[in-house]
């Protein structure tokens, strides 16, 4: 009997059990079997719903759209459901998707190298107050977040962003996510070299480009020739770091496989050194690499860390060379160390031409529209066209003339928007948390918001960097892993024997200066109405033991048990 998929034949050798063909690769000709993501983007290429949202979902309303396009191929363009109001973080893993989700949407603006005008950030502010409740975070990756979009509203949404230039392209699903880079690209003195012609041409000739439109997993990409290394480029696929090159000059150091989540990785470079034009090749063979190579088969192991993690650099290098590029890339250095803890460019600094640019501090990337409006309108008033926003979830205003400063920090200040903000306000940041998302088990940007106020009642004279991430669950969105003091999210057990809203700790995480992950404690598990009196006492500990220029991140590594918990 000849064999089929059903019935080996005798002399058809049995699999193992749990063996599988493959890891989904197609460049190794393992197209199944597929998981269900694997699936829908094979039925329909996720930058397709678009058409669908604008002729049939946005008149039948939310009940008309297709499953796979609700919860899969509208991230494509932007669209996430949020969570449906009052489902506590115990129901998050247990409850089907239909029975979290709203019907509501979160939308995200991509804002590549957080460029924006101060008539796009004008839109930006009144879209938000016209169609999301107010709503708009800025995310740290240079983004802004609405919530409590209606389908109905999305064709004159994009109408409106389109018209001055933005997009939600591929700001979410398995796609090229927004480029970050430097918020002081082209007006900072310290500048390496400007990376905004690459990302440029990156994004007009890849965003939305069907080439890219399919891959493993997200795929997020930096760039930055600012000596601060200030776009976190570790933990990106892959990222551009300026560099000079002892014989060519100006350039960057290419790094892959960054990223964090519940696998975190450090990304590592191929000790390439890529000049300013070539930037977009190299990044279509990188990018290409893990369309063709990466790891379908699960979710769990889709991004490309895992790939350069099994492959190593040497291989990954050559394949990108001999398969991609065609040619060899010349070898270059190493970035330096930056000198300085803060990247975040807050506070007013000089500019290349003698102007001047001012980074300023929300709390934990929580504005709303009306607010924005009024940066933009404050920006254009004192001679700025151009803002920025970072991956510290803070903003920048450029092009200042010096006799405008005084007038615009202090009008900023006037909404509550820190030019010298407090440790506690520059450095803590948070995810979009349990208000919002369906992955969530605990409160966070208000939870960050008080427990700003209350270290700043309880320890006014601290003046150490320091950096204080919340996460709502384990996918670290906020970087907890390297962070100062990293906060994920968890339900746990308070005195009274109740399970209630916490976090697990992470300390002595650190990015640009010695970059690592942070420290997990032994069973250090902190309730949220715990959290003020856990940090208060773990600063006033690294005070009294610190060591002459001690960073937090280096005295947590080495501090005892007992005096981290």
């Amino acid at each position: 009997m000849a064999a089929t998929p059903d019935r080996p034949s005798a002399a058809t050798p049995r699999r193992k059990a749990g063996r599988h063909r493959g890891e989904g690769q197609w460049a190794a000709g393992h197209f199944t079997p597929l998981n269900a993501n694997e699936q829908f983007k094979k039925d329909d290429d996720g930058l397709n719903v678009r058409t669908r949202i604008e002729t049939i979902y946005a008149h039948r309303g939310f009940d008309a759209i297709d499953g796979a396009d609700l919860r899969g191929r509208m991230r494509w363009w932007g669209l996430y459901t949020q969570r449906k109001p009052g489902i506590d973080g115990g129901k998050t893993a247990i409850l089907e998707p239909e029975e979290l989700d709203d019907e509501f949407f979160m939308l995200r603006v991509r804002i590549d190298g957080g460029r924006l005008t101060t008539e796009q950030l004008r839109v930006i502010g009144e879209i938000s107050q016209e169609f999301a409740r107010g709503t708009a975070d800025i995310t740290d990756r240079q983004n802004i977040q609405y919530h409590w979009i209606r389908i109905e509203d999305m064709p004159e949404i994009w109408r409106r962003l389109e018209a001055v230039g933005l997009s939600t392209t591929e700001a979410c699903g398995d796609t090229p996510r927004v480029i970050i880079g430097s918020p002081v690209a082209g007006i900072a003195e310290d500048e390496i070299i400007d990376g905004t012609p690459a990302i440029d041409e990156i994004h007009s000739r890849f965003i939305g480009n069907k080439e890219f439109s399919n891959l493993p997993r997200k795929f997020k990409t930096a760039i930055s020739g600012s000596p601060l290394l200030d776009v976190a480029h570790e933990i990106n696929d892959i990222a551009f770091v300026g560099v000079r090159h002892p014989e060519h000059g100006p350039g960057f150091d290419l790094w892959v496989g960054g990223g964090l989540s519940t696998n975190p990785k450090i990304g590592v470079r191929l000790g390439a050194w890529v000049p300013l034009d070539e930037v977009p090749e190299v990044w279509a063979g990188v990018i290409g690499i893990f369309r063709d190579y990466g790891y379908r088969r699960l979710r769990t192991r889709a991004r490309l860390k895992f790939l350069v993690a099994d492959w190593g650099t040497e291989k990954f290098r050559q394949v990108l060379e001999d398969e991609y590029l065609k040619r060899k890339l010349v070898d270059g250095p190493a970035p330096e160390q930056p000198v300085q803890q803060w990247r975040d460019h807050i506070g007013v600094h000089r500019q290349q031409d003698g102007r001047y640019y001012i980074g300023f501090a929300p709390r934990v990337g929580r504005v709303d529209g009306a607010t924005l409006t009024k940066i933009a309108e404050l920006a254009q008033a004192h001679g700025s066209g151009r803002l920025r926003t970072t991956v510290e979830q803070k903003m920048i205003v450029l092009d200042v003339e010096q006799d405008q400063v005084d007038s615009l920090v202090a009008g900023l200040e006037a909404l509550d928007l820190q030019v010298k903000p407090s440790t506690f306000r520059r450095g803590t940041m948070a995810c979009t948390g349990i208000e919002f998302c369906k992955l969530a088990i605990v409160e966070t940007k208000a939870r960050g918001s008080s427990l700003i106020d209350e270290l700043e009642r309880r320890l006014p004279e601290f003046d150490e960097p320091i950096t204080i991430n919340l996460n709502g669950c384990p996918n670290a969105c906020a970087r907890i892993q390297v962070a100062d003091i990293g906060l994920k999210g968890q339900l746990v057990m308070d005195a009274g024997g109740d399970q209630v809203e916490g976090y697990q700790v992470h300390l002595g995480g650190a990015l640009g200066l010695e970059a690592g992950f942070g420290r997990k404690v032994r069973g250090l598990k902190v309730t949220s109405a715990e959290l003020p009196d856990y940090i208060e006492r773990v600063l006033r500990r690294f005070q009294e033991e610190r060591e002459e220029g001690e960073r937090f991140a280096t005295w947590a590594a080495r501090a005892s048990e007992e005096a981290l918990s």
